[in-house]
């Protein structure tokens, strides 16, 4: 009998364990849904439809389009002087006048004896018409005149130059010469830059080379200048490419009508290879993980995530050329926190991140 009170009360306690195993197992389901994972405040931008800009960066040195050191081609005293240091002169003015009163007087005494060789010839011609003077006599005095003439050419070159004129519009260098100074021949006497415009030469990577063409947009920066952006365009395309470098030189064409740019001037260039409308987002949407990008899009309160393709890298911003639409709400903040599936909360999105406007840079 006894047997039988140990079995029941043995199925007692069983019973008994059981059911207090299944109130702490309820209580714990309870605990675990009351500490549910609460949604996820995030911000969400749109993708944008913006010009993307692909650039090259690179720098050079500018150099006038059209520079001369001025020197005499003839000895003598300076009478006359227009070389004033940074001075805008036009074609044809006069900069400098030599003494040219010896070349006035030989091309006076040139021009006499050609008169009196021109008298000479006609006066033989009348007498050859009679056959009273050779025919050899004749053409020695037409030589005579020719060589007349040529010495008169020569004394009036010689003449004007003693003369130094503007050869094209330009700015006037630094000068020593002073009136009354005598110069000799070949002296350096200042130097004359045409500064309009600006040759900038710099070189582009030879992978870049399939994309380059006269007229591109090129824009300079000069350290001088860190505020100020000159604008030019791609002018002059170079025939080699250096091997060691694996660059091609080029020239570009800079715009400088308050003359600030200077010749030998450093300055960095970007030039736009090509422009495009593309779809834009901002940078810090984009997720990688090992070769994958990815971003997330929110979805009726839902975090949803999408792999893309990117193309053009730019500050702040990156073209998408896979992968989205202009209607997907794209998460722009706290996407680090989120796995795809989870609750979410957006908040304010167009305060998310400030609009800006950039172009990509590839550095040279």
């Amino acid at each position: 009998m006894w047997k039988q009170w140990l079995v029941a009360l043995m199925l007692v306690v069983v019973a008994a364990g059981a059911a207090v195993g299944y109130q702490n197992l309820e209580g714990d389901t309870k605990a675990q849904a009351g500490r549910e994972r609460p949604a996820s405040v995030v911000n969400t931008r749109s993708p944008e439809q913006d010009t993307v800009r692909d650039v090259v960066k690179s720098v050079g040195n500018l150099r006038a389009v059209n520079a001369v050191a001025l020197t005499p081609e003839v000895s003598g005293r300076v009478v006359a002087l227009n070389l004033q240091p940074g001075a805008r002169v036009s074609e044809g003015d006069l900069l400098l006048r030599l003494d040219d009163r010896q070349a006035r007087a030989d091309i006076q005494v040139i021009e006499s004896q050609l008169a009196d060789s021109r008298r000479q010839l006609e006066r033989a011609q009348r007498l050859r018409s009679n056959n009273s003077i050779s025919q050899a006599q004749v053409d020695e005095l037409r030589t005579a005149v020719n060589v007349a003439e040529a010495q008169l050419a020569a004394a009036r070159v010689r003449l004007e130059n003693h003369r130094i004129l503007a050869p094209f519009d330009g700015v006037v260098g630094l000068s020593d010469i002073a009136i009354g100074a005598y110069v000799t021949a070949g002296t350096p006497l200042t130097t004359l830059d045409s500064t309009d415009r600006m040759e900038l030469n710099f070189s582009i990577p030879e992978r870049f080379l399939g994309q380059l063409g006269l007229g591109q947009p090129v824009t300079g920066v000069s350290p001088a200048f860190p505020d100020v952006r000159f604008s030019g365009e791609l002018a002059e395309l170079g025939t080699r490419i250096n091997e060691l470098s694996r660059t091609l030189p080029v020239r570009a064409l800079i715009n400088n009508p308050d003359g600030m740019l200077r010749p030998g001037q450093f300055m960095s260039a970007t030039l736009t290879l090509r422009e495009r409308q593309a779809l834009v987002i901002p940078e810090q949407a984009v997720m990688i993980r090992g070769d994958e990008q990815y971003v997330f899009v929110a979805e009726d309160g839902i975090a949803r995530r999408i792999s893309v393709t990117l193309g053009s890298r730019m500050p702040g911003r990156v073209e998408v050329a896979d992968g989205l639409t202009l209607e997907d709400a794209v998460i722009v903040t706290g996407q680090d926190r989120i796995s795809s599936g989870d609750r979410i909360e957006v908040v304010d999105g167009e305060n998310a991140i400030p609009d800006n406007r950039f172009s990509q840079s590839l550095e040279s």
